[in-house]
């Protein structure tokens, strides 16, 4: 047997897939064929594509393990790989980290330290590593320190290293967001919403973002335009959960039926989901929306998919409103006691 000419057809076969499962299997199919004939270098290949490919999927943890791999791999022997193709790694994990509520603080400042000692040894820019600690920061609730990596990471120049200025762009609308300026949040999304910045998740991401500044600003006309296009272009995406909590959340004010809609439509996708904190806020949203629509409903029968873990009755809305809100708060508890604050429960008043 031609091992690495299995290796090849293996990477070539999920090089010609979409980003999903099928790809992903592939990849890991290549990398344990790799590992099992010994081939290094093949295997340190295939697990670069695990990461970029699981992170834009919805598998945030099998990144992350392909990651710890790489990592300890260039580490090993730093003059056999390429560490443009590393840090690149290094920057998609940094922004799944918070995600765990098991990766405690220290660890992802230790984490931060070390991808901006590394980047600074290469010769890259300071941009991203201080870009990366005002992410964290918002995902911390450290806002007074996302404000001031904001300032220090918008003065220094872009290089081939940075993220793309679509991504930037709706980061810096996220911190306007978690500030509570709707006004600003819908200047910083201008570039994005006229089209003049885009790339595979955005405007995606950003389409679901804007629907609760304009409702509260009682631009609802937008918002409903904004609304359909972000559904189509997320809709049955295992990597745009928290945008169906989105979604969701504004949907329980102006169209609960709609709402319902997306949210038979994607439970499936958020129930084996592996990022926790999307999870948690699609689980708050639907419970948000589950009590408005028992309201107007209350005859209603959810439809729950096979692998949803609940035993009560799907008629009794109320009930499962409850058994959403229990998880959604149970998370938030754990990121609250991470992050030594209440930055999280925060966002789910009410649930």
């Amino acid at each position: 047997m031609n091992t690495e000419m299995d290796f090849e057809d293996l990477m070539d076969e999920a090089y010609g897939l979409p980003n999903g499962t099928a790809k992903l299997g592939m990849l890991e199919e290549a990398a344990r064929v790799a590992d099992v004939n010994g081939m290094e270098e093949e295997a340190y290949e295939a697990r670069s594509e695990i990461v970029e490919t699981a992170t834009f999927c919805g598998y945030p943890m099998k990144a992350l393990i392909a990651f710890s791999w790489q990592l300890g791999k260039f580490d090993q022997e730093p003059e056999r790989y390429d560490e443009e193709t590393l840090m690149w790694s290094y920057k998609w994990i940094l922004g799944e980290l918070s995600s765990f509520p098991e990766v405690s603080r220290d660890k992802m400042m230790e984490l931060l330290e070390d991808f901006g000692r590394r980047f600074k040894s290469f010769g890259y820019s300071e941009r991203s590593y201080w870009y990366y600690r005002f992410r964290i920061s918002m995902d911390l609730g450290d806002l007074e320190e996302a404000g001031s990596s904001y300032a220090k990471f918008k003065t220094m120049d872009r290089d081939f290293m940075s993220d793309c200025e679509a991504c930037e762009q709706d980061e810096i609308m996220r911190y306007w967001i978690l500030v509570g300026d709707d006004g600003k949040v819908l200047e910083a999304a201008k570039p994005i919403l006229k089209g003049r910045m885009s790339c595979a998740e955005i405007p995606h991401l950003t389409l679901s973002e804007v629907l609760m500044p304009l409702y509260r600003l009682g631009r609802i006309e937008e918002a409903d335009k904004h609304q359909q296009k972000g559904y189509r272009l997320i809709k049955g995406q295992n990597d745009f959960v928290q945008s169906f909590a989105e979604q969701m959340d504004y949907l329980a004010r102006t169209n609960p039926s709609k709402g319902i809609d997306v949210l038979e439509e994607s439970l499936v996708l958020a129930v084996d989901h592996e990022d926790p904190f999307a999870k948690m806020m699609f689980y708050a949203r639907a419970a948000q929306l589950l009590r408005r629509w028992a309201d107007e409903s209350p005859e209603y029968r959810l439809r729950l998919p096979a692998s949803f873990p609940y035993e009560g009755d799907p008629g009794d809305l109320r009930t499962l409103a409850d058994y959403f809100a229990d998880h959604a708060n149970a998370a938030a508890a754990k990121y609250d006691q991470r992050n030594g604050n209440h930055h999280v429960s925060s966002m789910l008043i009410g649930v």
